[in-house]
C-alpha cells in the first residue's frame, strides 16, 4: 500500500529539560529517517514530560523555532506538544504543526486538561477543535485525556478529518483505556488514527508506550510496543474514501 506516510517517535523524556528533550527528539527523528512530506509526530509536553510547572513558552519561543529548523531540515511535516503563553492569555497545552518549509501551519490547545492531576490549576484548557490540511490529508489532532471524550472527535468529524492525531502522556496502569479508546474513535469516525505516547519515568508514573495507528476498522497497522523508537504507516486515503462513500455514517450526524 502505498499513500502519505505518518511517523511516530515514541520517547523516553528528561524531567524538565526542554533543551535535552530537543536534541533527543532529533536524534530519534534522524533515526526514524522519515520519508519526505511525511507527517512526523512527537509525545504531548515533549519538552518537559507532563509537568505542572513548565515554563510556558511564548509565540516563536525556542522549542517552536526548533521544530520550524527541523521540519526543514528533515523535509517533513512536524507535531508535537509544548506549554505555551499568547499575550492576554493563561498558559495551555498545546500543540503546534511546523511544515517541511519551516513554516507553523497549524496549533491546538487541549480541550480536556487532566484535572484528576490537577491539570486544570496550572493550564487553561482550549474551546475548539483544529483541522489543518496535510497535503490532500485532512488532519484533527488531540491531546491525551481529549481522547475520553468522544464528543470532541465528532465535532471535529464535521470537518471529516482523514486521520486523527492523538499526542500523550498516558501511564502504563490505563495503557489497556488507551488502545481501546483509539481503536474506538478511529471506528466511530471512520478515519485513520496515529496515537503517539511516550516511555520512561517521571517523578509519578512509569509510561509503556503502545503508539500505534489504526485504521478505520480499528485495525493496528502499527504497534511500537515498549521501548523507545518510531511507528510509521502509508494510509491508503482512496480505499478510506470508498469505505465512507459506500457506508455514509457520517452523514447522519446530528446537531
Amino acid at each position: 500500500m502505498s499513500g502519505p506516510m505518518v511517523v511516530g517517535i515514541q520517547m523516553d523524556l528528561a524531567w524538565e529539560e526542554p533543551s535535552a528533550n530537543r536534541s533527543r527528539a532529533e536524534h530519534r527523528i534522524r533515526e526514524a529517517a522519515p520519508p519526505q512530506g511525511s507527517l512526523v509526530v512527537l509525545p504531548e509536553m515533549f519538552t518537559t514530560g507532563f509537568t505542572l510547572k513548565a515554563v510556558p513558552e511564548p509565540e516563536d519561543g525556542p522549542t517552536e523555532l526548533w521544530m520550524q529548523g527541523v521540519a526543514r531540515r528533515h523535509g517533513v511535516w512536524l507535531l508535537g506538544g509544548l506549554i505555551r503563553q499568547r499575550p492576554s492569555e493563561d498558559a495551555g497545552n498545546e500543540l503546534i504543526v511546523c511544515d517541511p518549509e519551516g513554516r507553523t501551519r497549524a496549533n491546538y490547545r487541549k480541550q480536556r486538561p487532566f484535572v484528576p492531576g490537577d491539570e486544570h490549576r496550572a493550564y487553561a484548557g482550549g474551546s475548539a477543535p483544529t483541522v489543518f490540511a496535510w497535503g490532500d490529508v485532512k488532519v484533527a489532532p488531540f491531546i491525551c485525556y481529549d481522547l475520553r471524550f468522544p464528543e470532541l472527535f465528532r465535532e471535529a468529524a464535521r470537518q471529516r478529518p482523514e486521520l486523527y492525531v492523538v499526542i500523550a502522556s498516558w501511564p502504563d496502569k490505563r495503557i489497556h483505556h488507551w488502545v481501546r479508546l483509539l481503536q474506538a474513535r478511529a471506528i466511530e469516525n471512520q478515519a485513520y488514527i496515529i496515537g503517539v505516547n511516550r516511555v520512561g519515568d517521571d517523578p509519578q508514573f512509569h509510561y509503556n508506550g503502545r503508539s500505534l495507528v489504526a485504521d478505520a476498522s480499528g485495525e493496528l497497522l502499527a504497534d511500537a510496543g515498549h521501548d523507545e523508537g518510531a511507528i510509521r504507516a502509508n494510509l491508503d486515503l482512496a480505499s478510506l474514501r470508498n469505505y465512507r462513500e459506500k457506508l455514509p455514517f457520517l452523514a447522519d450526524l446530528r446537531g
